[in-house]
């Protein structure tokens, strides 16, 4: 069979993780482009990777690089243009979280890609990584009996790119950015189970003078099946890395760090490697993962996507469970401001998620 081309938007450092996953364990696919808005950069990026056409102009590359597969790793506030284009354009399409800024933009970009016949694949590597994989098996095999509690946590000491700091091209601050997986998560273990309420707390700690998005909560979900799951997401933790989860059954407990049992422990006064800029993630004692790519899920994920592509089968993780998780994060928003829970469904009409908090008078 033939390989699938890929053409990949954005080259920040969630398309060097995917361009990694793509030439190391997907040799069923092909980078052929690379586009991002400044030249210089997209030059530079497909020089470094040996990608043999590079492009400033969204439209040129989907248009004219012969591609079958647009992976669109863009800041947020880009997603739905980016999709829907290609969705015109007859690619499928595998999107980085969140799914969108808003839920108008979600559901726009299902519509297009539902009208056009292709596959659109919410990337939550989540749902793919092998440790969190062996639990969710776990709990399906019944070893712990009846889940009662989910929690899941994310913590490092904030993002490499300056664009998530900014509310209007993010959409909001930790909660977008990493609140999303745990939010995912905890579907994709519950079978996609409906969210009945969400109660939430937020502030911002360590990135005040940067940001008026939160860098630090606490999201407390309800499931229509009685099960309570708790998101912990921060970008104010010290000490590098942290991504785990537990699970509570009525018949047994299981936990699961996913840079913790297959780390280099190590101390350094200075910091290390791709973090010098933001020296303080690797200042002091830290737990270097040998394969961090390979333990969130990411080769897992792609490498399904291609595989629906040239199958014909439905990805796992749909547009439409980006659309669950983004009204989930609209509803923590709100509770955050308001100080109550909130009922789903929650579908208020606003400019982007974070308003419900920075604006509590905007309401449904």
């Amino acid at each position: 069979m033939p390989k699938t081309k890929i053409a990949i938007l954005g080259a920040g450092f969630i398309s060097d993780i995917h361009l990694e996953c793509y030439h190391r364990f997907v040799p069923e696919a092909e980078i052929i482009a690379i586009y991002t808005r400044n030249a210089e950069k997209a030059k530079a990026f497909a020089a470094k990777h040996h990608i043999p056409h590079w492009y400033e102009d969204l439209d040129k590359i989907i248009r004219d690089s012969g591609c079958d597969v647009v992976d669109i790793c863009l800041p947020n506030y880009l997603h739905a243009e980016a999709a829907i284009k290609a969705a015109a354009a007859g690619k499928h399409i595998i999107i980085e979280k969140p799914l969108a800024i808003t839920l108008e933009e979600g559901n726009a970009m299902i519509t297009a890609c539902k009208k056009a016949g292709v596959k659109l694949m919410y990337a939550e590597e989540l749902c793919f990584a092998p440790k969190y994989e062996r639990v969710r098996h776990l709990v399906k095999e019944g070893a712990i009996g009846d889940i009662y509690m989910l929690k899941q946590a994310e913590k490092h000491s904030g993002p490499h790119s300056d664009w998530f700091y900014d509310i209007n091209l993010a959409g909001g601050g930790v909660l977008m950015d990493m609140g999303c997986h745990a939010i995912a998560w905890f579907r994709w273990m519950l079978n996609n189970a409906q969210a009945t309420s969400v109660y939430a707390t937020m502030s911002t700690v360590l990135h005040k003078g940067r940001t008026k998005a939160e860098d630090n909560s606490v999201v407390i979900i309800e499931f229509e099946n009685g099960v309570t799951a708790v998101a912990e997401n921060s970008w104010a933790k010290h000490g590098g890395m942290d991504d785990r989860s537990e699970v509570y059954g009525t018949g047994g407990v299981v936990y699961a760090d996913l840079f913790m049992g297959n780390a280099a422990i190590a101390y350094s006064k200075s910091g290390y490697g791709y973090a010098m800029e933001k020296a303080d993630t690797t200042v002091g004692w830290s737990f270097t993962v040998f394969e961090e790519a390979f333990n969130q899920g990411y080769p897992h994920e792609l490498k399904h996507f291609i595989d629906c592509v040239q199958q014909d089968k439905q990805p796992l993780v749909t547009g439409e469970d980006g659309l669950a998780v983004l009204e989930i994060i609209y509803a923590a928003y709100a509770s955050a401001a308001q100080g109550k829970k909130i009922m789903l469904p929650f579908t208020p009409k606003i400019g982007k998620p974070i308003d419900l908090w920075l604006e509590p008078s905007v309401k449904k």
